[in-house]
């Protein structure tokens, strides 16, 4: 009888602790929503990416790990950029192989020895 007796009072302990703790919590209102943190292009859009750019480069945090438009955003702009120097890279050397294959015509200067002259 007096274990009833205490399982009816702890019960009656615990309906009020959580009808208090529902009705007094209830007075403040619901916790206002944040504002989700946003990646704020740290790459410098007024000159090239260095290597420490991308080195430095950190994506906020999101439920699921990183937002997934900040990450393909980044990639993107890292992929333009080398794309671009690749392009150069393709023109330049396609520059320097058309400057070496260029004929010599006779009055240019040689780097070659000159052959000495017979004094007979």
């Amino acid at each position: 009888m007096v274990m009833f007796l205490f399982l009816v009072v702890a019960l009656a302990v615990v309906v009020a602790a959580v009808t208090l703790s529902v009705v007094g919590g209830g007075e403040s209102g619901p916790l206002p929503e944040v504002a989700p943190e946003r990646l704020q292009d740290p790459l410098p859009p007024d000159r090239p990416v260095h290597r420490a750019d991308v080195e430095s480069l950190r994506f906020p945090l999101a439920p699921r790990g990183y937002r997934m438009a900040d990450v393909d955003d980044a990639l993107s702009r890292l992929g333009a950029e080398l794309a671009e120097r690749d392009a150069r890279i393709a023109d330049l050397e396609t520059a320097l192989a058309g400057a070496q294959a260029a004929p010599r015509t006779p009055g240019s200067t040689s780097l070659d020895k000159p052959e000495p002259e017979d004094r007979s």
